[in-house]
């Protein structure tokens, strides 16, 4: 299994997880905030975190890139971004994001997006990036948007979560599209 790139930024750098990240990733996947537009429920258990580890690892082993958001300055996990469904063939990949709600609003997820884009487009050289998010979630659509993302259609009733049906806004960006 190739080893996930460390990219640093200067307010957060994009690291591999670790076993001692398993109490940052269930607080960021436990807060109801966070997961309030997600396809799955907030967490409930630590058991959720480690077995998010080990999945970490699969995916990684099968070619994802399932980074940590770690802030510069102490190495605090605040967030994760993923590449994952990458298609060398079709040079595309699609991207996940999250980032604890105690540290929203300050430019971080920004920070950490552009630099996993900035990974796509010039290390691994892709041509599309696609992302999806709840309608719903305004402030995910913002960030894409502020990246140059294009939204392309909405999916109805594309997920199932807590006895709720939500649709997925779907977007894509084009690396000549990148806002850097």
């Amino acid at each position: 299994m190739e080893t996930l790139p460390v990219i640093r930024g200067p307010r957060v750098r994009l690291r591999p997880l670790r076993e001692t990240d398993a109490p940052a990733l269930f607080a960021l996947h436990g807060d109801p905030q966070v997961m309030r537009y997600w396809s799955t429920t907030a967490w409930t258990s630590m058991d959720d975190a480690f077995e998010h580890l080990r999945h970490a690892e699969r995916v990684q082993a099968d070619g994802a890139y399932p980074w940590g958001i770690a802030l510069s300055d102490t190495d605090e996990l605040v967030g994760s971004v993923s590449l994952f469904n990458i298609s060398k063939t079709h040079r595309r990949a699609e991207l996940g994001y999250s980032l604890a709600s105690a540290h929203w609003g300050h430019g971080l997820a920004g920070e950490a997006l552009r630099l996993a884009l900035t990974h796509v487009f010039d290390v691994l050289e892709l041509e599309r990036v696609e992302a999806d998010t709840d309608p719903r979630n305004t402030g995910s659509r913002r960030l894409l948007e502020r990246m140059g993302f294009v939204l392309e259609g909405t999916m109805r009733k594309r997920w199932f979560v807590a006895d709720e049906w939500c649709d997925t806004s779907w977007y894509g960006l084009l690396r000549e599209e990148f806002v850097r």
